[in-house]
C-alpha cells in the first residue's frame, strides 16, 4: 500500500471531497456515480443535491483516499474514491437488461462496487487496490453477505483505456479475493465485464 494512504467513509462533512474527486470541473452532466441509484423519474440536474443527500447518511455513498500533501504541511489530499451501496439501493441494477440481476431476497445483503475514481499523478500505485479491499470490510461492517463487481476484462499485454477503467479490471477485483461467476452482455471501452463475487460469510 502507498505510504501513509487513509481510506475513510464518504460521510457527513466530506462532500467537498466528494465534489473534488467526482466533479472538480463543474461541468453540469456529471455521472457522480449515481447510475446504478438514481431514483426513477429524477432529473440530471438533481444528481448533485441527491449524492449530497446520501453522504449525510449511513451507510456512506462511498469511501475516499487521502495521501499527505506536502503542499500543505501537515494536510492531506483527497486523491480516490469508489462508489458502493447495497442493491437494494441500487434501482437500475435491480432491473438492468445487460448485468446479471440479484435475487431480491438478497439485495439487502449482496452489495456493488460501481466505480473507481483515482487523480492522475496518484494512479499505478495500488490506490484503487486499497479502496477495494476497505469497500468489503465496510460492506461487512453494514451487513452485507457478498460483495459484487462488474470489471471489465483487458485484451492481453494492452493497458485498460482510462475511459473503460473506471468499473476496475477483473484481476484488481482477483487480488482482493473475488472469485469470476459469470459473464455479461455489458461492455466498458468496448472490453467485455465479468461478475465478480466475494462471499463474506460461509
Amino acid at each position: 500500500m502507498t505510504t501513509g494512504l487513509r481510506i475513510e467513509p464518504a460521510g457527513v462533512g466530506r462532500f467537498d471531497d466528494v465534489v473534488t474527486m467526482l466533479n472538480p470541473r463543474g461541468r453540469p452532466q456529471a455521472c457522480w456515480c449515481l447510475h446504478w441509484r438514481q431514483p426513477r423519474g429524477s432529473s440530471v440536474d438533481g444528481r448533485r443535491d441527491h449524492l449530497r443527500d446520501l453522504s449525510g447518511r449511513t451507510p456512506a455513498p462511498g469511501l475516499l483516499a487521502f495521501l499527505p500533501d506536502p503542499e500543505r504541511g501537515e494536510g492531506e489530499a483527497v486523491v480516490g474514491w469508489v462508489g458502493l451501496a447495497p442493491v437494494s439501493a441500487s434501482t437500475s441494477l435491480q432491473h438492468s437488461r445487460v448485468l446479471p440481476r440479484v435475487d431480491p431476497a438478497e439485495w439487502s445483503t449482496t452489495w456493488a462496487v460501481m466505480c473507481f475514481v483515482v487523480r492522475p499523478g496518484y494512479r499505478r500505485r495500488g490506490i484503487a487496490r486499497a479502496l477495494l479491499a476497505a469497500s468489503v470490510d465496510y460492506a461487512r461492517d453494514h451487513g452485507a453477505h457478498a460483495v459484487q463487481g462488474f470489471p471489465v476484462e483487458p485484451e492481453p499485454g494492452r493497458r485498460v483505456p482510462v475511459g473503460a477503467a473506471f468499473v476496475g479490471t477483473v484481476g484488481l477485483f482477483e487480488s482482493v479475493g473475488f472469485d469470476r461467476v459469470g459473464d455479461t452482455s455489458a461492455t466498458s471501452g468496448r472490453l467485455p465485464r465479468w461478475v465478480l463475487r466475494r462471499e463474506l460469510v460461509s
